[in-house]
């Protein structure tokens, strides 16, 4: 429990103690308000810090130079879908014709009323696979019907079989049908389409249509080639072709090509990621009279330093098998305003000109010796990564000193208030015991008062 206290005896004020308090608190307040200000510069780096990042995830969306490659394709898009590796992949130009799709083993019933309601009757159903292993499969009077025959064959995995029941649209009276498919394509998964043996049927049930497995047939440059599925992703170098429709005699031509609006794209995205990082250090440097510098990071040394390295890799000469080269020559220059400016008409014509000299210049390449020169990306990878390298990268050091500087401030402010709660402590127990002793002085001074009004005059006594 606190003690309290007036001022009836002392004529102190009756917050006299909160007072002193408060005027040694006054240094905590100062304290407390330095931290704030180092506090908006370590969020301020934190800020710069992930800008970088942001680069660092562009330099490692282009790796290496497949990375940074990206193809694209012209053909006839009825006839197929094309899908590229471009780890793989080369630019080229190839005749196509799709003579033949790919197809299953398949087999269409005979028609009935009803799906659920026709009795086919109690038998099995007889069957040979490619491989040539036979299965047979038994039908109960619980599952003699077309649903429950195709619930038998398809909840068996098995059975390399898989039937759908389906209207055949006729309008006639026994349109439900099965339709019977192995699960592969191709001439090696031709086989021998199951044989039904029922009694006791209200209606046979037989194959009524049947269609044989085969491969694709597709010509290459004028010649047949034959494959046992619609997708072929071994006829062209890093490109899938999904077969999607057969036209004999139609050839078309199918290229592939440097994509190089996407390229150009991935070029540009890192060139503002760059310039999100120049317009962060130009802004904080941008001060005048009215600017409280306790608040930016003007004239910091880290941002001054980040900028001249930055400068330094897109000015760096890169080796090329054409010479050394700059980051200029594709296109990318800085401006009076310190920010890089983006050609993007001159980059694009570059690249569909000279790939190769593009990849070299932002990627490196690799001597006939098997050395690895490097690029811009090289460098700005190398440079990015000491920045934000832990615990002593650039930035991160940055942060981690004014992090340090705010701890050992806290830690001040938590011993200065410990002595100020103390010393809160003992002014309160002084006062206490001022104002008691007053009190029993003002009582004393009161009682010999008292005293002398009432007794009679010694003198008179005397008398």
């Amino acid at each position: 429990m606190g003690i309290a206290f007036g001022s009836i005896n002392t004529g102190l004020p009756k917050d006299i103690v909160q007072q002193l308090i408060a005027a040694e608190k006054i240094p905590i307040e100062k304290m407390e308000a330095k931290i704030e200000k180092i506090n908006i510069k370590k969020d301020l780096v934190s800020e710069l810090i992930q800008l970088v990042e942001d680069i660092r995830g562009d330099l490692n969306a282009s790796s290496n130079a497949r990375g940074l490659r990206e193809f694209s394709y012209s053909g006839n898009d009825e006839l197929i879908d094309v899908t590229i590796n471009k780890d793989v992949a080369v630019p080229g130009s190839y005749q196509l014709e799709v003579v033949q799709l790919a197809q299953k083993s398949s087999a269409m019933s005979s028609g009935f009323a009803d799906k659920d309601d026709s009795y086919i009757g109690v038998g099995f159903i007889k069957y040979t696979l490619p491989n040539g292993d036979s299965h047979e499969i038994y039908v109960d009077s619980e599952h003699s019907s077309l649903t429950g025959i195709a619930e038998l064959i398809n909840t068996d995995e098995s059975n390399g079989m898989s039937v759908k029941v389906i209207n055949d649209g006729s309008g006639s009276e026994t349109p439900w049908r099965l339709i019977i498919s192995l699960d592969g394509t191709g001439d090696s998964k031709l086989a021998e389409f199951p044989y039904f043996y029922f009694v006791d049927g209200e209606q046979d049930l037989y194959l009524d249509q049947e269609r044989k497995a085969h491969d694709a047939k597709i010509k290459l440059d004028g010649f047949e080639i034959e494959y046992p599925t619609n997708k072929i992703n071994d006829l062209i170098p890093g490109v899938t072709l999904d077969l999607l429709k057969a036209a004999p005699g139609e050839e078309f031509t199918l290229t592939i090509g440097e994509d190089t609006e996407a390229i150009t794209e991935k070029v540009n995205t890192l060139v503002d990621r760059i310039n999100a990082v120049l317009t962060f250090i130009i802004k904080q440097n941008q001060m005048d009279e009215t600017t409280d510098t306790s608040k930016t990071l003007g004239g910091d040394m880290s941002l001054q330093s980040l900028e001249s390295r930055l400068r330094n890799v897109v000015f760096k000469d890169v080796k090329t098998s054409e010479g050394l080269k700059r980051l200029g020559s594709l296109g990318v220059t800085f401006q009076r305003s310190g920010l890089l400016k983006f050609e993007v008409e001159k980059f694009k014509s570059i690249t569909k000109e000279n790939y190769k000299i593009v990849s070299e210049v932002l990627r490196g390449h690799i001597t006939q010796e098997g050395i690895k020169v490097d690029g811009f990306m090289d460098h700005l990878e190398v440079l990015v990564g000491n920045v934000l390298r832990r615990p002593n990268g650039l930035l991160q050091s940055r942060r981690s000193t004014f992090q340090s500087n705010i701890d050992q401030i806290d830690r001040r402010i938590v011993d200065k208030q410990r002595l100020i709660d103390r010393k809160e402590q003992n002014l309160k127990e002084k006062f206490a015991r001022l104002e008691a002793t007053i009190s029993k002085l003002k009582s004393s001074a009161a009682g010999l008062s008292g005293l002398s009004q009432g007794s009679a005059d010694p003198v008179t006594q005397l008398g």
